[in-house]
């Protein structure tokens, strides 16, 4: 019961110690010009367009490692700045230049891919994280690995 008292008390002191200020009053004009600039700029995202944003390598061997750069071009209106690139797996390593890519410029991004313990189609993808508008971009490798031939006499060859 004196819980019940208490807490009908705090809460009545709460509505009555309220603020009574009017919250428009406060706004900045400077401010909400700024922002109206701000937020009309908004649309100049820049644009990460890939020549072709899939590679096959085709057939290798299990334990290759093969490698393909893919290249993009910012068709955007502002600086294109790559945050993280990750795969879909360890054996997926992407690296990427850290600077800014200006307007109409060019990129790279270098993806190498380790076939060793991964026998047969393979399909893995590079996750992009960037200051483009949907802020995720993805792109693609795919092989066929040739597994390994297994030793005479392992249970496996059997």
């Amino acid at each position: 019961m004196k819980k019940g008292i208490l807490v009908m008390f705090a809460a009545a002191a709460m509505v009555f110690t309220s603020c009574k200020e009017n919250a428009a009053d406060k706004v900045n004009e400077e401010n909400v010009a700024a922002a109206a600039e701000r937020d009309a700029q908004a649309g100049d995202f820049p644009v990460m367009e890939f020549s072709k944003t899939e590679h096959d390598f085709g057939t290798i061997n299990e334990g290759d490692v093969v490698e393909h750069e893919f290249t993009f071009t910012n068709t955007g209106k502002a600086p294109l700045v790559v945050t993280n690139a990750k795969g879909s797996c360890g054996c997926t390593v992407p690296t990427w230049s850290k600077e800014p890519i200006a307007p109409g410029a060019e990129g790279k991004m270098l993806v190498k891919f380790n076939s060793n313990g991964k026998p047969n189609q393979q399909v893995k993808t590079v996750n992009i994280t960037a200051n483009t508008e949907a802020g995720k971009e993805l792109i693609k490798i795919k092989a066929f690995v040739t597994p390994k031939k297994k030793a005479a006499g392992t249970p496996e060859a059997k």
